[in-house]
């Protein structure tokens, strides 16, 4: 096996937005994320709704039927 190919695997911190902090192992010595599974609407159960710059209306009123 040729050496100096595969990327050292050292221990790793992941950092979320919201401040929770998750050790492991990857390539990359440090890593900063906006969502993680303490926070993400999926994992909490708490769902909300980002709605940026009325994409939601605006596919909601194109695709509305109309009734006569």
């Amino acid at each position: 096996m040729k050496k100096g190919l595969h990327p050292k695997y050292v221990e790793s911190t992941i950092i979320c937005a919201c401040g929770n902090v998750i050790h492991t192992r990857s390539t990359r010595p440090n890593i900063h994320v906006d969502i993680c599974s303490k926070c993400h609407s999926f994992f909490t159960g708490k769902q909300k709704l980002v709605d940026s710059e009325g994409r939601v209306d605006k596919f909601l009123n194109k695709y509305k039927k109309h009734v006569k």
